[in-house]
């Protein structure tokens, strides 16, 4: 996966998914908890090309070991 993804591709990801799932931010393999998704922005001058900004609304709890796996972060 590359380290910058399009809202396209985001997009395709998504579409495989129950719509009515809820949605966080895992963040950081050393320090995994699960944060909710706030706002979003977008500024069509960032970076040269434009950008969207997803906006971290919180934190909820620590990210379960199942998911810290899938996403091939350490379990040590």
């Amino acid at each position: 996966m590359p380290k910058i993804i399009t809202v396209g591709q985001l997009l395709h990801q998504l579409q495989t998914l129950d719509p009515d799932l809820p949605v966080y931010l895992a963040v950081n393999p050393d320090w995994p908890y699960v944060h909710r998704i706030g706002r979003l922005a977008e500024d069509r001058q960032a970076l040269g090309n434009g950008a969207v900004y997803i906006a971290e609304d919180g934190q909820e709890d620590v990210l379960p070991p199942d998911v810290r796996a899938q996403l091939g972060w350490s379990l040590a």
